[in-house]
């Protein structure tokens, strides 16, 4: 069987360097779609939308994190992301999610005027992404 080549990916949040390490995929959601991306992917910027990152590292380890907005850039030898935020399913605070949930659906539903439905509709993918991530780990 054909080993899978590896690259290096990175990904850095204003926090912190979130991840670095070589891996063999990473998965996740762009403003143009879902994208999967291998060693030799043709080089590209592009906008991260909220999403669940998938990272494929050696010997069969997958792990997920929320990863919401940001920009990528593939090389011919590095994946860098660098994102608003970042976090892994334990470091996804429950019940703060949920407020926000409830309150981005509060605001969507509301007939306010001055109220900016497209941030609403993203501070409700942000909360759904991380509602999705975490309540799947305890699963």
């Amino acid at each position: 069987m054909a080993e899978l080549k590896q690259f290096q990916l990175e990904v850095i949040s204003p926090e912190r360097v979130f991840y670095t390490g070589d891996v063999e995929m990473v998965e996740l959601t762009t403003t143009e779609g879902d994208i999967g991306i291998l060693a030799g992917h043709i080089p590209l910027t592009t906008i991260v939308a909220p999403g669940v990152l998938t990272i494929s590292e050696p010997d069969n380890v997958t792990k997920e994190a929320a990863v919401l907005e940001g920009f990528m850039e593939i090389t011919q030898e590095k994946v860098t992301i660098l994102a608003q935020s970042c976090e892994w399913p334990d470091e996804i605070d429950v019940d703060r999610a949920k407020e926000a949930r409830d309150r981005a659906e509060r605001r969507l539903k509301s007939s306010d005027e001055n109220i900016n439905m497209a941030r609403a509709e993203l501070a409700l993918r942000k909360s759904l992404v991380r509602l999705e991530l975490a309540e799947g780990e305890k699963k």
